[in-house]
């Protein structure tokens, strides 16, 4: 049985190569709720949503490292007209880079414990500029991101 507290979720984020890909996609008001903050919409809902709420981050996947994570405020329902009540996981504007991390292809969204979610980058490197997705991988299976 899991403990109570902060729990994570991760996602593929799909169409996007890079971080600035996502920055890009949530300026738009597309990816915007009625607030004009970002939110990812979902069919499923988090059973965990408690958990996920204790302070719990949304980690991005792009081509298979993780790179960036984005607190999650709330969970809003969303009705699209055709009788399904989705989640709309709503997401701080600030994006957190984190170490680079392999992770394989998988579908929908994940539970990521704290124990297993990357380091968030120290303070000043999160302006660098990005290494090339392919070099970032190749550093990270050997251990050195």
């Amino acid at each position: 049985m899991s403990k109570p507290g902060k729990t994570h979720l991760i996602k593929l984020c799909v169409g996007a190569e890079r971080v600035e890909d996502l920055l890009e996609w949530q300026a738009s008001a597309r990816a915007k709720g009625p607030d004009g903050l970002p939110r990812h919409v979902t069919r499923m809902w988090p059973k965990r949503a408690a958990e996920v709420l204790d302070g719990g981050s949304l980690f991005w996947v792009f081509k298979g490292l993780v790179l960036c994570r984005q607190p999650i405020l709330r969970l809003d329902e969303v009705d699209r007209g055709d009788g399904i009540i989705r989640c709309g996981i709503v997401l701080d504007p600030a994006v957190t880079r984190v170490a680079a991390t392999p992770k394989r292809p998988f579908q929908g969204w994940r539970y990521l414990a704290p124990e297993d979610a990357p380091r968030d980058l120290p303070r000043g490197r999160e302006s660098e500029e990005a290494l090339p997705v392919d070099l970032q991988t190749a550093l990270a299976e050997i251990g050195v991101l």
